[in-house]
This record gives structure tokens, sequence and C-alpha cells, in this order.
């Protein structure tokens, strides 16, 4: 449990640093936004996609013993 913390927040601050730094996490080309009169609706496919994959690389790195 300890590690996954750590990983967690070693995440979350490399996130924080990307977007500090400019990169657009959050409004990459693929990401959905709908705005009609009084109503939004925003899907970040292609957001939620890189998380995915950068998550699956790092969990697979850490994961070997």
């Amino acid at each position: 449990m300890g590690r996954f913390l750590i990983l967690a927040g070693l995440v979350i601050a490399g996130a924080g640093l990307l977007m500090t730094l400019g990169f657009p996490l959050g409004r990459l080309p693929g990401d959905f936004a709908i705005k009609r009169g009084n109503f939004s609706f925003y899907f970040p496919l292609a957001t939620s996609i890189l998380v995915s994959l950068i998550l699956t690389l790092v969990m697979m790195f850490f994961g070997r013993r």
C-alpha cells in the first residue's frame, strides 16, 4: 500500500509539473466539448487514454519483482 501511495503522489506531481510547463492536459485533440445554450458537456477521451497508457506503463514497470 505504501508503494502505491508514493507512486500515486509522483504521478500527480508529474501531471502538475506538465500542466505548469504548458502541456495542455485536459484540452488535447480528441477531447469533446459541446456547448449549446445553457448546456455544456465535456468528455476528455484523449486525455483519459493518455493517462491510462501512462499509468499502465508505470504499473508494469513497478509491478515487476
